[in-house]
Parts: structure tokens; sequence; C-alpha cells
């Protein structure tokens, strides 16, 4: 069913890392009743191999879910009690009263980030698609540095902030410490930090209800043309690119003809859906709503995040505001390895590089030839682990065998030009 405008909230969850995003993501996944107890398992919107191994989160994931609200309510019912267990289509049954008992119908649009340094371009992309932001801190650790540069990058895009102080069940618990450096660092007030444990579910009601009371409303649309911005994209081997979408003016339908209007380049919208977490597909993205389109693109160069996507038949005038693009700072080169298991080569590897840029655009690389290993490529990173991570995807996910060269960073030398004057240049292979 259609939800009106003013019942959609979207916002982010960030934090430092380990202070339990994706855990209050899971959470609030159960609580309103989108996953059922036997599908709820730890970190359920980590859907690598890498994430769940190392109980980090790399890539934003997000999601649409359904709740209901009494508009000044503190505390709301949560569907995990009154609806009978989801079914396999997703379906949502009041077992207790009516719905409408329980409130209004709101759409929760929310997006898991990142939490360590490296991945923080996923989180300045993901905002980019928010009215608000959930700002977890650890009660037993108080504000770190992520959760400070997490702070600002919301402020930066004027979104509006919920604390949420995490881990209160835990007996090192100080909760109304860290609150006031809350206050002190981020000037926040203390008294509208929420008290929640995303393990045990206590302070969910309350959250949900600030969630719905305190996010604005999508802003109302500008134009009546098409226009959505693209804040994240995957390569699928079957259907080609999925592009994740935030719509903010218009309308997106299957059918429609759009227009990438950066790159000039012209699809049909074969498929529209939501995650919710299942995939689940739907005829029209509205304004205010996220989601993800198929279209048969097949050509990697084909999609840019932070594009705007309008109608080609009526097409917009002006794009959306994009992202400004992130700086390497970490530089390494990767070759082919020689092996009698796989037979590796540089065409192999080159694809499996332009495959991974689609899903991490701040990964950069160039090719390069070395007298000892031949051709490969110099690749630029965001960190330590960003390359870490980078290798060990190439590895698992494209069955390649890859010899890393040692890291380095971009230097800045100062170079004395001709007439006694002196010029700045930056280089990253030295």
């Amino acid at each position: 069913m259609p939800i009106d405008r003013e019942h959609i909230r979207n916002f982010s969850i960030i934090a430092h890392i380990d202070h339990g995003k994706s855990t209050l993501a899971d959470r609030l996944l159960q609580a309103t009743n989108a996953v059922s107890d036997r599908e709820a398992k730890a970190q359920l919107l980590d859907s690598m191999d890498l994430e769940r191994e190392r109980g980090i989160t790399i890539k934003a994931s997000a999601v649409t879910v359904l709740h209901r609200h009494i508009p000044g309510a503190k505390a709301d019912d949560l569907e995990a009690d009154y609806e009978a267990p989801i079914d396999d289509q997703g379906t949502h049954t009041t077992r207790k009263g009516d719905a409408a008992d329980h409130g209004e119908l709101f759409m929760l649009n929310f997006i898991d980030t990142p939490g360590h340094v490296d991945f923080n371009y996923e989180v300045s992309r993901a905002l980019k698609a928010c009215e608000g932001a959930l700002l977890v801190v650890d009660s037993t650790q108080g504000v770190e540095a992520q959760t400070v540069v997490n702070a600002l990058l919301a402020f930066d895009q004027d979104l509006e902030i919920i604390v949420v102080l995490n881990k209160i069940d835990l007996p090192s618990s100080h909760s109304d410490d860290v609150a006031m450096e809350v206050e002190q660092v981020l000037g926040l007030p203390a008294e509208d930090c929420l008290l929640v444990s995303a393990k045990t579910g206590e302070g969910i009601q309350e959250l949900l209800a600030a969630i719905c009371d305190k996010f604005p409303a999508p802003r109302k649309p500008e134009t009546k043309k098409t226009r959505a911005l693209i804040f994240d994209a995957v390569y699928d081997d079957y259907r080609g690119v999925i592009v994740y979408v935030r719509v903010f003016d218009g309308h997106l339908r299957v059918g429609d003809k759009i227009r990438m209007m950066e790159l000039g380049r012209t699809f049909n919208i074969t498929e529209l859906g939501k995650y919710t977490p299942k995939q689940t597909k739907v005829k029209e993205l509205a304004p205010g709503e996220t989601g993800y389109l198929v279209a048969a693109i097949k050509t990697l160069g084909d999609v840019r995040v932070g594009d705007t996507i309008t109608l080609d038949i009526d097409p917009a005038t002006e794009p959306l505001a994009g992202y400004e693009p992130p700086s390497q700072m970490v530089f390494c080169d990767f070759y082919p390895a020689t092996s009698d298991k796989k037979s590796n080569d540089f065409e192999d590897l080159r694809e499996a590089m332009e495959k991974l840029q689609l899903n991490d655009s701040s990964f950069t690389y160039l090719p390069v030839h070395s007298e000892a290993l031949g051709f490969g490529f110099r690749c630029g990173f965001l960190g330590l682990l960003h390359m870490d991570i980078a290798q060990e995807r190439l590895e698992r996910e494209h069955n390649l065998e890859i010899v890393q060269t040692a890291p380095t960073v971009s230097y800045k030398v100062l170079i004395r030009a001709k007439g006694g004057g002196s010029e700045e240049i930056e280089v990253h292979n030295p």
C-alpha cells in the first residue's frame, strides 16, 4: 500500500567501529517484525563473508521496514509483539486487536554504515540519501574518533541527529557521564540522549517513537520532473548492475526509459524493488523513497555513484548535488600471480578490478609494468584496512591469486621553478 510522504523517514545509523550499529540494525528489523526469529542472525545486513568473519561493516546496506506509531507517544508498540510471524512473502498479519489501534503506518528507510575510518566514504554517500541520523555511542567507551568524524559529516548535511547510548546492559556502562561527554564534545543536549541496549532490546520502543517524531519527512518535490540520486551500485552476474537510488522528485516506474544525467546513457527499467530485508519487487518508487532498480545495465562504466537519474522522455534540467570524489591515501601495485592451479592473467585481473570499483568507487587503479612482475595495476586506497579488504575480495570473489607490493603513501614535493619561484607537485609512484 502507498505511504504518504509525511510518514516516510530516511535515516542512517552511524558510529565509531564496534559501538553496536549492526546489532542495533538487527534489533530494529526484529522489533518491526521484518524478519522472523528463525531468520534472525547476528549482522543480518552484513552479507559479505568478510564482514561476518571480521565483525565489521564494509558496505552500507539500505533496508525498508513498516512501523506503526501514535504521534506524540513516548514509546511504541512493537510489531513483533502484536503481529503473527511473517510468512515467506513477507506478509504482516495482526493477531492482537486491529492494526490501526497501534498507530499510523510509517515507512522507515534506514542504512547501516561502516564505522572504520577507511570506509568513511560509504558513510558520506549514505547520508546524502537521508534526513536524519542515529548516532550510536557505546556507553562503556564514550565518544571516540569516528563518533566525532561521523557527527561532523551529519552536521555538514544538515541532518537531524538522535544520539543513542548503546550497551547500557553492561556493568561497565556509565551512560550519565557519556551523555555529558556528548554534550561537551558535540554540543548535543545530554538530556536528549536515548538509553538503549541493542542486545536485550531495552529502549527500542522509545527509539522507534523518537525516529517517527523527531526525524523530518522528506522534502517536498521541487519539480514535477523525475530526479533520483544513485547512492550505491552492485554487480550481479545474472541481472547486471543493480542500482540503489533515493527518489527526490517525480516517480520511477517499471518500464520507464531512464537517462543518467552525467553520462547521458539511457536504459529501460525492468525491475524496481526494496530490501525488507528480502528483495521485494514494487511497481513504482515515489518521492522520498529508497530502493533498487534493474535496467539490463551490462557495462560497468554506465553507472556512476552520485549521478542523477531522470526520465528520457521528460528530462530534468538540473541534476541533484552529487558527491565529492574521495582522496586516496595509500598506494600499492597488484600483479597476477603465476600458479599451476589457476590460470591468472592480466585481463582477468582487469575485469575483477572493474567489478570491484563499481561496488567501491573509492578504489582506483591504473595499469603499470614491472621488469620483474610484468603487467599489473597501481591501486589507490583510503587506508591499510581498505587495501587488505580489496585484495581479499579480489582473491575470494574472483578466484584470483595476487602479488602485492609494499604499500606507499603519496608525497608532496616542493621543487624550485624557473625565475626563483617554487612549485608543489604530488607524487603517487616514487
